[in-house]
């Protein structure tokens, strides 16, 4: 029985097949054509068919049975028809085959949630396509390959990069003129997609867990030119984290729900020209694997973000002769309405500062902030033909500064930059902490409106940086000689660092005596960040090839770099490099550092008066220490990235010298030497007890420890000695610090008292047995044998290289010493627990060299 119904049913398939074929040949949509036309010309103009429902196919009906002449359309990007509760959209033929890309952001969202009204929730490219059998699909468009048309391999591009379909739509009707068609979309838009709800990632982020269908709705659809914005209402179910049994945000009702806006925002027909990436300037960049007919590798093309910017029409000649003019479209920023009114003209002179670096390369007014036109009912803050500053009602101390750009070009189309109310409290603490010393302004918990006011223009034009396109340059501080951040004349011309786009924040190395004027203690757009905008975005005429263009931006940078060193691009801090951290200053960490303790130190003592408050619970004073101490853990931080680090300066061919270099040895010595004096040496500064016999409890260990304990797992991590290691291998052994050495002066400096024979007090007794705990990790490798086993099994299995490096000889061999060392000078040591410390610590070495005894 089972063979024959299968026969049964290939055959009927087979037969219904045959005439549904031939049915459609009868309507002429397989007929030939004496007309030639491209595949992708025939996607796009083939004609809907209306066959009997009997087949199952969805059959087209008269415009006006679906769109009663009563209902008028919103026209725009799509023109909009609301019947009832359905909504649909009316797609001329002109926009199949055309990129629109939708950008979804919350317009309103539930509490607790750490996302705000006015922040992204995703953006994808979409493409409109007619499929078979009257319908019409929506495909998301993966910009991940490209060739160029007239290529042979643009035919095995096209077969390998098939884009998939996320949504299918019957043909209700066609357009009047039978030049589009009418589709419903009402279940689409409210339903539960990646392209106007939640991706997954952000599902399992907040225990959400399906779509409440009776409770999600379409609260509006408004259509533009080249826009059309539908906002939705989506409630979803939430389920408790099983780990912890609680709900996600706080949220134990069990649902959520959130109001979305959705910009579907047409994209040009003609991509702007690209802009290749360079690495030696800081932009934000897209690639794609470009193939082509006449290459011999794949490459990668990168491109950067950039607007569009560039002269009317009318004035192209009056720009090539250096006259200012006007772009055409020039870029604005428009306020959210909830700023509060006494902070808006500082935020706006934050964006019209950047002005200035606009006005380099021929363009006035190129950039303007202005404040929200609240009673045009037109303008909406989520439509995605506005940039914005969102301000967010938020406890999060912090802003930030995206962009939305075309995946084919990287023009940059829009921004909302995300504003949190509480960066208030966060530039307060750190200008009273790393300026209190030298400006009188800062001793009090409330700022004057116009130093906050002045506080908050330098965040957001660093914010503003960013949706130009610009990255942080983490390196652009290291470029100031230490003394000169002391040189008020130097400072108020150039600035204490050549780039708002370090999070270089103030001048804390300055000290009392300086007078150092507000122009040399706050940051402000500099030199680089003026050059880096001309490199981007000056319109280039000579040549429109992409290649050419390169070769002359290339010449640029070597140029600029030449006669100013100044415009060094020093990437975002992620690597090895000491010259590219954040939150430091100064071309010397252990000078600056040194600095800045001295004014650490003077500002500790102030602290309480600062802090006082009527009524206030030491909170106030918690907060402020608790700053303080970050910033003393930050300068222990800038410090160690010295030691093992290794310098990285991006370089074309045309260019001398190497890319990598180690951090010369005087250096890394200087630093340890540095950690020895502020941070080894116990700090009794910091162990204030005026100030934590108010706001800390003994039964935790103090913030002196957690610092020494950072400091400890940094420096004796099993990364940074392999880096050593293979740093001296490569490199003379004259110009590095090997991991022996380095390890040898460490212990030198963590038990000085075996040479002294003084007491060990406690900070110390503690700083000595992390030290051990740290050193003992090193020392656990597994067997060589086991390694190459796995290896053999597998490439793909990790394998803990520092293990099986010099890194566990030379923990054993430091180990060794030192348990000489404490054996020789037990006897002197007289202090009974220093003693007895002592003996414990012999015995857990002996243990950790010999633990079979």
């Amino acid at each position: 029985m089972g063979k024959f119904k299968i026969r049964l049913n290939v055959f009927t398939g087979l037969f219904l097949g045959m005439f549904i074929l031939i049915a459609l040949n009868s309507c002429g949509v397989f007929k030939k054509s004496s007309k030639k036309k491209t595949a992708v010309q025939m996607q796009h103009t083939v004609k809907p068919v209306a066959k009997s429902d009997s087949l199952g196919i969805s059959r087209p009906k008269p415009f006006k049975d679906i769109i009663p002449s009563k209902i008028k359309g919103l026209k725009g990007l799509f023109t909009v028809y609301q019947v009832g509760e359905k909504y649909y959209f009316e797609i001329p033929d002109s926009l199949f085959g055309r990129d629109i890309l939708v950008v979804t952001r919350y317009s309103k969202n539930a509490a607790g949630t750490f996302e705000y009204a006015g922040e992204e929730v995703n953006e994808q490219s979409i493409r409109w396509e007619k499929g078979p059998l009257n319908k019409i699909f929506l495909r998301a468009v993966l910009n991940v390959t490209s060739a160029d048309s007239t290529n042979e391999i643009f035919k095995s591009v096209e077969a390998s990069s098939v884009n998939p379909i996320i949504g299918a739509f019957d043909i209700k009707a066609l357009k009047k003129d039978s030049l589009g068609v009418v589709i419903e979309v009402t279940d689409f838009l409210k339903g539960d997609n990646v392209l106007t709800g939640y991706d997954p990632q952000r599902k399992k982020k907040f225990g959400i867990t399906s779509l409440i269908a009776d409770r999600s709705y379409i609260s509006s659809i408004k259509s533009y030119p080249v826009n059309t914005e539908v906002r939705t209402v989506k409630t979803y179910n939430v389920s408790p984290n099983p780990e912890t049994l609680k709900f996600p945000a706080g949220n134990e009702i069990g649902v959520t729900t959130m109001e979305l806006n959705s910009s579907f925002v047409l994209l040009p027909k003609i991509p702007m020209e690209k802009r290749l990436y360079d690495p030696r300037v800081g932009y934000f960049a897209s690639y794609v694997q470009k193939f082509g007919d006449d290459q011999q590798k794949v490459e990668n093309e990168l491109f950067i973000h950039r607007w569009r910017l560039e002269p009317k029409p009318e004035d192209w000649d009056k720009w090539k002769k250096g006259e200012l003019v006007e772009p055409a479209k020039p870029i604005v920023y428009y306020l959210d309405p909830a700023t509060p009114k006494k902070w808006r003209p500082y935020l706006i002179a934050g964006i019209n500062e950047w002005q200035k670096a606009f006005e380099k390369i021929g363009f006035k007014n190129a950039i303007v902030g202005k404040e929200w036109p609240e009673n045009d009912t037109t303008m909406s803050l989520e439509d995605a033909r506005y940039s914005v500053v969102r301000y967010l009602a938020s406890p999060i101390s912090n802003a930030y500064g995206p962009n939305v750009a075309d995946p084919r070009s990287g023009e940059i189309l829009e921004s909302h930059i995300g504003w949190f109310h509480n960066v208030i409290q966060l530039v307060h603490d750190w200008y009273m902490i790393q300026a209190g010393a030298i400006d009188p302004r800062t001793h009090k918990m409330v700022f004057d409106d116009e130093l906050m006011g002045k506080l908050l223009q330098f965040v957001i034009a660093h914010e503003v940086g960013h949706t130009l396109g610009l990255r942080h340059n983490m390196g652009s501080s290291s470029l100031t000689p230490v003394e000169k951040l002391r040189d008020n004349a130097w400072l108020e011309k150039n600035g204490f660092c050549p780039s708002i786009m370090d999070y270089a924040r103030f001048n804390y190395v300055a000290q009392p005596e300086d007078k150092i004027s507000e122009a040399g203690i706050f940051p402000r757009i500099g030199d680089y960040d003026c050059w880096a905008i001309r490199w981007g975005y000056t319109p280039i005429t000579e040549t429109k090839d992409q290649v050419a263009e390169s070769k002359i931006l290339n010449k640029w940078i070597i140029d600029s770099l030449k006669n100013n060193p100044r415009l060094w691009f020093g990437g975002e801090g992620f690597g090895s490099d000491p010259r590219a951290q954040t939150e430091d200053i100064g071309d010397n960490s252990m000078k600056a550092s040194e600095y800045g303790i001295k004014n650490l130190k003077r500002i500790i003592t102030e602290l309480p008066k600062w802090s006082y408050e009527e009524n206030d619970k030491y909170d106030n004073l918690q907060d402020l220490y608790g700053s303080l101490i970050s910033q003393f853990s930050q300068y222990m931080g800038h410090v160690i990235r010295n030691i093992g680090g290794v310098y990285t300066t991006y370089k074309s061919i045309e260019q001398p010298g190497d890319i990598y270099s180690p951090t010369p040895k005087n250096i890394q010595k200087e630093a340890m030497s540095f950690l020895d004096k502020q941070l080894f040496q116990t700090p009794e500064w910091l162990l204030n007890k005026e100030i934590l016999n108010k706001i800390y409890s003994t039964e935790n260990p103090d913030y002196l420890e957690r610092i020494q304990l950072n400091v400890l797992s940094s420096l004796l991590s099993s990364q940074r000695l392999l880096r050593m290691s293979i740093t001296a291998n490569r490199f003379s052994p004259i110009d590095t610090y090997s991991p022996l050495e380095f390890m040898e002066d460490l212990k030198g400096y963590i038990w000085t008292e075996l040479k002294t024979h003084k007491e060990i007090n406690y900070q110390r007794r503690n700083l000595q047995k992390r030290y051990l705990s740290f050193v003992f990790n090193l020392l656990s490798a597994p067997p060589a044998n086991v390694n190459s086993q796995a290896t053999a099994l597998s490439p793909y299995m990790r394998i803990d290289y520092a293990k099986v490096s010099d890194v566990t000889s030379v923990a054993r061999s430091v180990l060794a010493e030192l348990r000489s060392e404490i054996t020789a000078a037990l006897p002197a040591i007289s202090d009974k627990i220093s003693k007895s410390h002592l003996q414990d610590v012999l015995a857990s070495i002996n243990l950790a060299l010999n633990p079979k005894g």
